[in-house]
């Protein structure tokens, strides 16, 4: 295969990875500064102070962050009092959620997911700490329904 034709295969592939996982390039950055969390502070730490050290990170890597975002709640039309809290929007395009748990469960996963809905974001990034190596507590969630529409109305 010539060169060419390599790079030319080489480029189609990329653009079908970035079609696959959109914000890969701020998620790269996101993570990196995620292990580096991990390197340095390993399991077995609050989940608040994961955040405060992801935040720290990310503040020396120069990467633009929201922290402890109240996104508010309308049922029905009516603006409910409590408010959903995201741990972490990055650049205001990555939804992060922090855990320190033993296992991620599909819960989590459904919530980054109602966030992600409920922000009109793509993707999401479920990072949990307690674990040995912080590659197995990683899962990447995309809303696919972006964007949203409104559903017909039950009878």
């Amino acid at each position: 295969m010539s060169a060419r034709a390599a790079q030319d295969q080489l480029t189609h592939r990329r653009g079908a990875e970035d079609a696959e996982f959109p914000q890969r390039e701020l998620t790269d950055m996101i993570l990196a500064a995620a292990f580096e969390v991990h390197t340095v502070l390993g399991p077995g730490m609050l989940e608040s102070i994961y955040q405060g050290a992801l935040r720290q990170e990310l503040t020396l890597r120069a990467v633009p962050f929201m922290a402890e975002v109240a996104i508010p709640v309308v049922y029905k039309g009516a603006r409910l009092a409590t408010a959903l809290r995201l741990d972490l929007i990055v650049d205001r395009r990555v939804i992060v959620e922090v855990k320190a748990l033993s296992a991620i469960e599909e819960v989590h996963r459904a919530q980054l997911l109602s966030y992600l809905r409920a922000t009109d974001l793509a993707v999401g990034l479920l990072i949990n700490f307690n674990v040995p190596l912080l590659k197995a507590g990683i899962r990447r969630v995309v809303n696919s329904l972006r964007p949203s529409a409104p559903s017909a109305p039950l009878r």
